[in-house]
């Protein structure tokens, strides 16, 4: 079943607010955390806080995970790294100003199964304080609150509204670039890329000094 959102009809973006994440310097709406010198990340078959989604004919995504903010979340999205489940899947929904979703249908559409796990949200009796900001990945679901299991979202342009309302766990720290070319794609009236945008594969990387 693909999942969906509960959408407001505009979106609330507030602005001058800061959360932290545990140790993690404040994400403010205003300031781009996308520094990390690529160079520096390498890919490795250890599991480590950072992950790489190379996209097909796109670029490199790089993601830092937070699993001191989404514990549960982060440990089923390292075992998916680990499996190469996302292998071949594509980011099948997009909405410019909003967000790019993926890692559940591959190009014909046929889903890929991965077993539910609970919210680690607000709204579900969980502490999580890191905001959906421009740049923040989270765990699309369907209405029932514990039904996420491998299919994320990237934040194109903040969104309060879904605040303790989804889990997010990690933060875009290189190629949000890559995300405003998807993000600006032709898609149809259900929100799905006209040509295919494929996670050609998700790997974890190490930071080197």
């Amino acid at each position: 079943m693909k999942k969906i959102f509960c959408l407001a009809v505009a979106l609330i973006i507030l602005s001058a607010s800061l959360i932290s994440c545990g140790d993690e310097p404040p994400l403010h709406d205003d300031l781009d955390f996308s520094d990390v010198d690529i160079s520096k990340l390498t890919e490795t078959e250890s599991e480590t806080e950072y992950v790489i989604i190379n996209v097909k004919d796109y670029g490199q995504i790089a993601v830092r995970l937070f699993p001191e903010v989404a514990p549960e979340t982060v440990k089923n999205f390292k075992k998916l790294v680990s499996d190469k489940f996302y292998d071949g899947l594509i980011f099948h929904r997009v909405i410019e100003n909003f967000m790019i979703q993926g890692g559940g249908y591959d190009e014909a559409m046929n889903e890929k199964d991965a077993s539910a796990i609970k919210g680690e949200f607000t709204s579900n009796g969980f502490e999580n304080n890191l905001r959906h900001i421009r740049g923040v990945i989270s765990m699309a679901r369907t209405t029932d609150p514990d039904s996420a299991s491998s299919q994320f979202f990237i934040m194109h342009k903040t969104s309060s509204h879904l605040d303790g309302e989804y889990a997010a766990f990690g933060y875009t720290v290189y190629g949000m670039d890559v995300v405003d070319k998807i993000a600006g794609v032709s898609t149809n009236s259900s929100d799905m890329p006209r040509k295919d945008i494929v996670i050609e594969n998700i790997r974890f990387a190490e930071l080197s000094e």
